[in-house]
């Protein structure tokens, strides 16, 4: 018989090195079917990294899928934390890429100075609202906001397309169902010339750090984690549960509504239905791999980048379908997970003779 025994003490490495024993054994998952294709594993493993390390080119890429990882990451790994599940960060990013644009085309006319703080704070802002419905109708009427917040992001992806073949497509566009151009000065700044990695790198990183001295230093911080461990507790203790979950939706949806500014201010350029191949759901896998830890999150967040356009360019050498990225991160989930139980729980085996002597 197999037994769970809770561990009393983790150790920083076993809880650091867990996610890290779990993207390689992922990878190692990944191999399989990429064996069973008839591919060389070490040389599409190479490839891999080549295609996301190997030049500058590649590695700017690396960075700018790596942008909006991290701030869908942290935003679920907020969440997490205070055991708010956040589920819509696909559709909060949808909500602040919606509201960059909005502002960003013209509606305001001001120098870059201004201008690309209102374009920020506006996506920030509809992001948060977004998952201010969710944490109201948890804590007011116990609804569950896994439910709520995952089918909200269909909503606003179909609220999007309407304003997209409605009030706010181009005129310019051909037809195409695509939004204005965004303004030169809404714009956020290239990092690099000729290369498509912007400042939306260094918010993200900003606020990774921001977010960890908020939860590690501050009253509320402590208050999410209070929460987190146990609401009931906390709410003796005289936490005020209720508000702590509030801010952390607010926090948590701006989050994600930053993702979809880096993608349409830092970008694109304008809005499209299909601005996201899937970052608000990734960065629920960036914040399991991180730990739920804010600068974990960075890391994760470059890991799973890296698959992705390592995968882009591997499949175009060697014919293996890039579909294998999204392979890596749905194991990547699973051997966090199990992972984390090993973090958690220590296994014993239970022999019959032992049992009966535990009666």
């Amino acid at each position: 018989m197999i037994r769970f025994e809770p561990r009393e003490n983790v150790s920083s490495a076993r809880r650091v090195g867990a996610p890290v024993a779990a993207a390689l054994v992922a990878l190692l998952l990944a191999s399989l079917p990429i064996a069973a294709a008839g591919a060389p594993v070490l040389e599409a493993y190479l490839l891999m990294a080549r295609g996301a390390f190997g030049s500058v080119f590649a590695f700017s890429e690396l960075l700018a899928r790596a942008t909006p990882l991290i701030l869908t990451g942290l935003a679920a790994a907020v969440a997490f934390r205070a055991r708010l599940w956040n589920i819509g960060g696909e559709g909060q990013l949808y909500a602040g890429a919606l509201a960059a644009v909005a502002v960003g085309t013209g509606a305001i006319s001001a120098p870059p100075a201004l201008l690309i703080p209102l374009v920020v704070l506006a996506g920030a802002f509809a992001g948060g609202m977004m998952m201010l419905l969710p944490t109201l109708l948890k804590v007011r009427l116990g609804a569950d906001e896994v439910v709520t917040t995952l089918l909200l992001n269909f909503v606003v992806i179909l609220a999007v397309q309407m304003m997209l073949e409605g009030p706010m497509k181009d005129p310019m566009g051909m037809g195409w169902p695509q939004s204005e151009p965004m303004l030169d000065e809404a714009m956020l700044p290239k990092l690099l010339e000729r290369m498509r990695v912007h400042s939306g790198l260094i918010l993200a990183l900003v606020m990774a750090v921001a977010v960890h001295v908020f939860l590690k230093r501050t009253v509320w911080g402590f208050e999410i984690r209070a929460v987190g461990e146990n609401p009931e507790a906390a709410r003796h203790a005289g936490i005020p549960v209720t508000a702590t979950f509030v801010r952390v939706g607010l926090l948590s949806g701006a989050l994600a509504g930053l993702a979809g500014v880096s993608e349409v201010a830092g970008l694109k350029g304008y809005l499209t239905a299909d601005l996201s191949p899937g970052f608000g759901y990734t960065g629920i896998v960036v914040a399991m791999l991180a730990g739920l830890s804010p600068l974990g999150v960075v890391f994760a967040a470059l890991f799973i980048a890296g698959i992705f356009v390592g995968a882009d360019s591997m499949s175009r050498a060697i014919g293996v379908s890039n579909y294998l990225a999204d392979l890596v991160v749905a194991t990547s989930l699973i051997c966090v997970l199990v992972s984390g139980l090993f973090v958690r729980f220590r296994i014993r085996l239970v022999t019959p003779k032992a049992r009966k002597a535990d009666a």
